[in-house]
């Protein structure tokens, strides 16, 4: 039987690394991702050698926004799976960047999912595509709602919301339009290593790393902490991304997928705070760090896709935090300058 290729967009990312990590070490894939030629190569750098003596690991140039790019690199690997993670992935940078945002979000899944059904058209290649949507589709959800099923209706709260509600509804609809074999998923809070600094949890554990360094004065500074989240590690999303295109794939389905533990920012922030070496740090408020409209109450029901896989979150809460500010000191502590943000 010949070898099964994945094609992933957003390999350089957070997730898109360690669903590397895991496809090397538990299938024998070759794996393809997709890069901008202005793509950090930082959380994949363990990965260089790999790509460098032409192993299991091959990269390959493309856009989103540039269609002919992702029709040569499809072509060119004629992949078994294709997961898309690529995107503009912050929510508070889409309030500033809203075109932006709608353009590479939706517009560069459409331009994708247009290839793809070129590709199964010709026969070139017939893949199971997993569709990276998200938990941010449903907004502000009332208490009464929760824990938020798949038949939630979507209440966006931002523009990166709205973009990923139209990935979303673009998924499905390439399935029933067209036949192509999309899957869907809204991955609720999910981090862990290699977590963009952006985000609440990543930002605290890096100025954590920094205070505890001397580059920062002993001050945290935040955004809303009373923001209520459902709590995923990053390698128990890609374990479950991997089951969601190889167990039965059903063509036009969607899954919520999330963990176990809920809490809100403000109590992971005293979880962390609680692991510094230094006391006493204070935690100080930013009017700047606090979204226009914030999707407060994000607590799934993943019973949907457990039932369909078997799949069950492995890392604890604690762990997951843990090991993010492990990776934070790590790189501080290596002499890397970062942005107090």
């Amino acid at each position: 039987m010949a070898t099964k290729t994945a094609f992933i967009t957003g390999i350089s990312g957070m997730v898109g690394s360690h669903l590397a990590d895991f496809l090397l070490t538990n299938t024998d894939w070759q794996i393809v991702g997709l890069i901008r030629w202005r793509s950090p190569l930082d959380n994949i750098e363990h990965l260089l050698p790999e790509v460098n003596r032409r192993g299991r690991v091959q990269l390959v140039y493309g856009d989103l926004n540039d269609e002919t790019s992702l029709r040569r690199a499809v072509r060119g690997c004629r992949p078994d799976y294709v997961f898309h993670l690529a995107a503009q992935s912050y929510p508070t940078t889409s309030f500033t960047s809203p075109i932006e945002t709608l353009n590479v979000n939706v517009l560069g899944t459409a331009r994708l999912l247009e290839v793809l059904r070129e590709c199964q058209n010709e026969e070139v290649c017939r893949p199971v595509v997993h569709v990276c949507s998200s938990s941010e589709v449903f907004g502000r959800v009332p208490p009464d709602k929760v824990p938020i099923g798949e038949e939630n209706s979507f209440h966006p709260a931002s523009p990166y919301a709205i973009s990923k509600a139209g990935t979303d509804l673009l998924g499905r609809y390439y399935a029933c339009a067209f036949g192509l074999c999309t899957i869907t998923t809204r991955m609720f809070t999910h981090t862990g290593p290699r977590r963009g600094d952006v985000f609440a949890e990543s930002s605290f554990a890096k100025q954590i790393a920094m205070i505890e360094q001397g580059l920062l004065p002993p001050v945290i500074k935040a955004g809303n902490l009373r923001s209520l989240r459902t709590w995923a590690d990053v390698r128990d999303a890609v374990r479950a991304y991997h089951l969601l295109v190889t167990v039965s794939p059903v063509a036009g389905e969607y899954y919520n997928i999330g963990g176990s533990f809920s809490c809100t920012i403000g109590d992971m922030l005293d979880h962390l705070l609680g692991q510094s070496t230094v006391g006493g740090i204070r935690v100080e408020v930013e009017e700047e760090r606090l979204r226009p409209v914030d999707a407060d109450l994000q607590i799934p029901d993943t019973s949907k896709f457990v039932c369909h896989t078997g799949w069950q979150p492995q890392y604890s809460f604690e762990q997951t935090m843990n090991d993010l500010l492990a990776y934070w000191r790590a790189k501080v502590a290596g002499g890397k300058k970062f942005l107090a943000r």
